[in-house]
């Protein structure tokens, strides 16, 4: 599967409610699992970002899927990238001409 990181940053609304994070933060573990992939790690973080998640997903469609639907209920904004694996990049590497 391949490697997601989110860093997340709450809205307002998700800030307003921030003690019912912990709830959406299951609500979100479920929803990657109903759709084939799993939440690994979420961490709590100071500075510009507040939250950063690290997933995998089958591909780029589920894990699109799963965030939006996440981000649809207005409590955080996410910015996400594909992240490859120490063996993914020298995999990769090994590959160019």
């Amino acid at each position: 599967m391949a490697t997601y990181i989110s860093f997340l940053h709450y809205t307002e609304q998700g800030m307003s409610k921030i003690k019912e994070s912990p709830g959406r933060l299951d609500a979100a573990r479920a929803l990657f699992k109903q759709h084939g992939g799993e939440l690994k790690a979420f961490y709590l973080t100071m500075g510009g970002v507040d939250a950063v998640a690290i997933a995998e997903a089958p591909n780029d469609e589920t894990v699109s899927r799963v965030l939006l639907t996440l981000a649809s209920k207005g409590n955080v904004r996410t910015t996400t990238s594909r992240a490859f694996t120490e063996e993914e990049y020298r995999k990769l590497l090994g590959s160019l001409p």
